[in-house]
Protein backbone atom coordinates (compact mmCIF):
# COMPACT_ATOMS: atom_id res chain seq x y z
CA UNK A 1 0.00 0.00 0.00
CA UNK A 2 2.72 2.48 0.93
CA UNK A 3 4.53 1.89 -2.35
CA UNK A 4 1.53 2.57 -4.59
CA UNK A 5 0.56 5.66 -2.57
CA UNK A 6 4.14 6.99 -2.76
CA UNK A 7 4.27 6.35 -6.50
CA UNK A 8 0.93 8.12 -6.96
CA UNK A 9 2.14 11.18 -5.02
CA UNK A 10 5.41 11.34 -6.98
CA UNK A 11 3.48 11.07 -10.26
CA UNK A 12 1.09 13.87 -9.28
CA UNK A 13 3.97 16.11 -8.17
CA UNK A 14 5.93 15.44 -11.36
CA UNK A 15 2.89 16.13 -13.55
CA UNK A 16 2.27 19.40 -11.70
CA UNK A 17 5.89 20.48 -12.06
CA UNK A 18 5.82 19.74 -15.79
CA UNK A 19 2.61 21.74 -16.23
CA UNK A 20 4.08 24.73 -14.39
CA UNK A 21 7.31 24.56 -16.38
CA UNK A 22 5.44 24.48 -19.69
CA UNK A 23 3.52 27.62 -18.73
CA UNK A 24 6.56 29.65 -17.71
CA UNK A 25 9.18 28.42 -20.17
CA UNK A 26 7.64 27.44 -23.48
CA UNK A 27 10.41 29.43 -25.19
CA UNK A 28 13.24 31.62 -23.97
CA UNK A 29 10.88 34.22 -22.46
CA UNK A 30 8.61 34.03 -19.43
CA UNK A 31 5.18 33.18 -20.77
CA UNK A 32 1.77 33.18 -19.15
CA UNK A 33 -1.30 31.88 -20.96
CA UNK A 34 0.83 30.94 -23.97
CA UNK A 35 2.33 34.36 -24.65
CA UNK A 36 5.28 36.45 -23.53
CA UNK A 37 4.53 39.60 -21.49
CA UNK A 38 1.16 38.04 -20.61
CA UNK A 39 -0.01 38.86 -24.13
CA UNK A 40 1.00 42.52 -24.17
CA UNK A 41 2.53 44.24 -27.19
CA UNK A 42 6.26 44.88 -26.60
CA UNK A 43 6.44 47.59 -29.28
CA UNK A 44 3.67 49.61 -27.59
CA UNK A 45 5.90 50.20 -24.56
CA UNK A 46 8.28 52.11 -26.84
CA UNK A 47 5.70 53.85 -29.05
CA UNK A 48 3.03 54.69 -26.47
CA UNK A 49 4.88 54.39 -23.17
CA UNK A 50 2.24 52.07 -21.78
CA UNK A 51 1.20 48.42 -21.84
CA UNK A 52 -1.30 47.49 -24.54
CA UNK A 53 -2.88 44.07 -24.84
CA UNK A 54 -1.98 42.30 -28.07
CA UNK A 55 -4.16 40.16 -30.30
CA UNK A 56 -3.68 36.57 -31.43
CA UNK A 57 -4.40 37.91 -34.92
CA UNK A 58 -1.05 39.74 -34.84
CA UNK A 59 1.53 37.35 -33.47
CA UNK A 60 5.20 36.60 -33.97
CA UNK A 61 7.54 34.01 -32.59
CA UNK A 62 10.96 34.90 -31.25
CA UNK A 63 13.37 32.42 -29.68
CA UNK A 64 10.56 29.90 -29.27
CA UNK A 65 8.20 32.31 -27.48
CA UNK A 66 5.00 33.81 -28.82
CA UNK A 67 4.56 37.59 -28.74
CA UNK A 68 1.23 39.29 -29.43
CA UNK A 69 0.74 42.74 -30.96
CA UNK A 70 -2.00 45.35 -31.08
CA UNK A 71 -1.47 45.89 -34.82
CA UNK A 72 0.17 44.44 -37.91
CA UNK A 73 2.48 47.47 -37.98
CA UNK A 74 3.76 46.72 -34.47
CA UNK A 75 4.22 43.05 -35.33
CA UNK A 76 6.24 43.96 -38.43
CA UNK A 77 8.30 46.49 -36.44
CA UNK A 78 9.12 43.76 -33.91
CA UNK A 79 9.91 41.19 -36.60
CA UNK A 80 12.44 43.55 -38.18
CA UNK A 81 14.44 43.82 -34.91
CA UNK A 82 13.03 41.59 -32.15
CA UNK A 83 15.97 41.95 -29.77
CA UNK A 84 15.39 45.71 -29.71
CA UNK A 85 11.80 45.33 -28.45
CA UNK A 86 11.79 42.08 -26.49
CA UNK A 87 12.00 42.50 -22.71
CA UNK A 88 15.35 42.09 -21.03
CA UNK A 89 16.22 39.00 -18.94
CA UNK A 90 13.79 36.77 -20.79
CA UNK A 91 10.84 38.80 -19.55
CA UNK A 92 11.53 37.90 -15.94
CA UNK A 93 11.58 40.57 -13.22
CA UNK A 94 14.61 42.81 -13.74
CA UNK A 95 14.89 43.57 -10.01
CA UNK A 96 14.74 39.85 -9.24
CA UNK A 97 17.49 39.17 -11.77
CA UNK A 98 19.63 41.87 -10.10
CA UNK A 99 19.04 40.02 -6.82
CA UNK A 100 19.96 36.63 -8.30
CA UNK A 101 16.60 34.99 -8.94
CA UNK A 102 13.86 34.71 -11.57
CA UNK A 103 10.38 36.03 -10.81
CA UNK A 104 7.19 36.51 -12.82
CA UNK A 105 6.23 39.97 -14.06
CA UNK A 106 3.27 42.31 -14.26
CA UNK A 107 3.01 44.04 -17.68
CA UNK A 108 1.97 47.29 -15.95
CA UNK A 109 5.20 47.36 -13.90
CA UNK A 110 7.71 48.38 -16.57
CA UNK A 111 10.53 50.75 -17.39
CA UNK A 112 11.98 51.69 -20.76
CA UNK A 113 15.54 52.86 -20.14
CA UNK A 114 18.42 53.30 -22.56
CA UNK A 115 16.25 51.87 -25.33
CA UNK A 116 15.46 48.62 -23.47
CA UNK A 117 12.31 47.22 -21.89
CA UNK A 118 12.53 46.05 -18.28
CA UNK A 119 9.64 44.36 -16.49
CA UNK A 120 9.11 43.98 -12.75
CA UNK A 121 7.11 41.69 -10.49
CA UNK A 122 4.69 44.45 -9.47
CA UNK A 123 4.56 48.23 -9.07
CA UNK A 124 6.04 48.15 -5.56
CA UNK A 125 9.09 46.28 -6.87
CA UNK A 126 9.19 48.69 -9.82
CA UNK A 127 9.55 51.60 -7.37
CA UNK A 128 12.57 49.87 -5.78
CA UNK A 129 14.00 49.18 -9.25
CA UNK A 130 13.50 52.82 -10.29
CA UNK A 131 15.64 54.04 -7.39
CA UNK A 132 18.81 52.87 -9.18
CA UNK A 133 18.09 51.51 -12.66
CA UNK A 134 21.73 51.72 -13.90
CA UNK A 135 23.03 49.98 -10.76
CA UNK A 136 20.43 47.21 -10.92
CA UNK A 137 21.06 46.73 -14.67
CA UNK A 138 24.76 46.23 -13.95
CA UNK A 139 23.95 43.62 -11.28
CA UNK A 140 21.35 41.85 -13.42
CA UNK A 141 23.66 41.73 -16.45
CA UNK A 142 26.21 39.82 -14.36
Amino acid sequence: MKTSRGLFLRTVLLAGACAIASIAWAGEYFEKDGAAIRGHDPVAYFKLGSPVKGSAEHRAEHKGSVFLFASKTNRDTFAADPDKYAPQYGGFCAYGMASGYKAATDPAAFTVASGKLYLNYNRDVQKQWSADVPGFVTKADQ
